[in-house]
């Protein structure tokens, strides 16, 4: 009677574990940072400590990759759950494709999202959101307050005073910019970065935008052409340096300045916590201009269609729009928040960066060009690493550019 007792009782035991077991969910969660997977574990830690019959398993893709290898998965129904999505075109494209899921009745709380992020989020097709908005970017230039010191150097204003902090670490012995050209789209930001306060920021973008300007216009070449005054200060052979060589470079203390965004200063901090860094806009043309700089919407959270789990989806994309993801992506990834109510008291680099934002400009090809092929992206980092390495002039540029956008920008068409 005892052994059959216990046979019962471990019977049941074992029915109950099968139940947990049963109730455990397994979502697949991707994004295109592997640089901050250690960050991501922790912020899913709390998520899953909250939800114990959620689990959540991140893959991290390299971001020049990402794009490709997640259409495949979806296109094949091997996709994640829940992923890290482009904004603006690069939403689109997989929206419409029928990847993603719309998400106003499973993420009640994107209500109270601010216009601006959401922008990237929704379809300019269908007017639907796709995604939960996670951060805004800006480009700039960051630069080691060390070797700053060292030299005597203020931080400039102009473009000359610029060039003459490069030349004075060329002079001492210290690599001044960090940037190469091997990947495409790090000459993109540098674009960004550098050249709306030479081709006219907002006004320029407005008048390409409704076909009053065009990309073969003189501001926006010779904006183009200031670019070309930088590589005497790059590092030797730079069109064969690539993203993470620079990371490093400005990381490791090798280079006094690295033309990046907003996004690299919780990486760079995570890898040298003794590294002393600010920032500053990109000059100006003359003392008394205003210094613009560039920002966007960076990305979206959205859930795959063809998940299987969308209840269980909906309960982390719910976490992802909250405060504690909103707080984390301040402290923890030194990034500014698209979540309604995070703290940005406790980040004196996120104050910075909000206060260059007050003179700011769309990140031109990314918010206003990349809606079809071929994107104002992929036209311009092509042109941009032949210009570099000297294959042809700054008005070839603008020409590659606007010939290939004149395909289906329709302003660029009206005769």
């Amino acid at each position: 009677m005892r052994f059959k007792r216990s046979a019962l009782v471990l019977l049941l035991a074992l029915l109950a574990l099968g139940t947990l077991v049963a109730q455990t969910t397994t979502l697949n969660f991707w994004t295109w940072r592997p640089e901050d997977t250690d960050a991501y574990n922790k912020l899913i830690a709390v998520f899953e400590k909250a939800n114990p019959g959620i689990d959540v398993v991140l893959t991290a893709q390299k971001n020049t990759e990402y794009n490709t290898i997640l259409s495949a998965a979806l296109a094949g129904g091997s996709g994640p759950d829940v992923f890290q999505s482009r904004a603006y075109g690069g939403l689109e494209t997989f929206a419409q494709s029928g990847y993603m899921e719309p998400l106003e009745k499973w993420v009640p709380e994107l209500k109270k999202f601010d216009k601006a992020p959401l922008r990237g989020a929704t379809s300019i097709k269908d007017g639907k959101v796709y995604g939960v908005p996670f951060a805004s970017q800006t480009l700039f230039i960051y630069y080691n307050k060390a070797i700053y010191k060292q030299l005597g150097l203020s931080v400039p204003e102009t473009w000359d005073q610029f060039l003459a902090n490069l030349q004075a670490m060329k002079k001492a012995g210290v690599q001044p910019l960090a940037n190469g050209g091997k990947d495409g789209w790090t000459l993109e930001v540098l674009q960004g970065a550098i050249c709306p306060n030479f081709y006219g920021a907002n006004d320029f973008f407005d008048a390409v935008m409704t076909g009053k300007a065009t990309f073969q216009d003189p501001r926006y070449v010779g904006a183009i052409a200031k670019l070309k005054e930088l590589t005497p200060y790059m590092p030797d052979l730079f069109m064969g340096v690539s993203y993470t060589d620079m990371q490093s470079s400005f990381i490791n203390e090798l280079a006094g300045h690295f033309i990046g965004g907003s996004f690299e200063a919780g990486y760079f901090s995570a890898q040298n916590p003794k590294l002393e860094y600010d920032v500053f806009p990109a000059p100006v043309a003359k003392k008394g201009d205003k210094p613009y700089v560039s920002v966007y919407a960076d990305g979206n959270f959205s859930m795959n269609a063809g998940s299987r789990n969308k209840d269980a989806a909906a309960k982390f994309l719910k976490f992802l729009a909250g405060k504690t993801t909103g707080d984390f992506f301040i402290k923890d990834l030194k990034q500014v928040s698209a979540v309604p109510g995070a703290d940005t008291s406790s980040s004196p680099y996120i104050q910075k960066v909000l206060s260059l934002q007050k003179y700011n400009t769309p990140y031109i090809m990314l918010v206003g060009f990349r809606y079809q092929q071929p994107t104002g992206s992929v036209l311009l980092q092509a042109a941009l690493q032949g210009f570099m390495a000297g294959k042809f002039d700054a008005a070839e540029v603008g020409r590659q550019v606007q010939e290939g956008l004149a395909t289906w920008h329709a302003p660029f068409q009206k005769k």
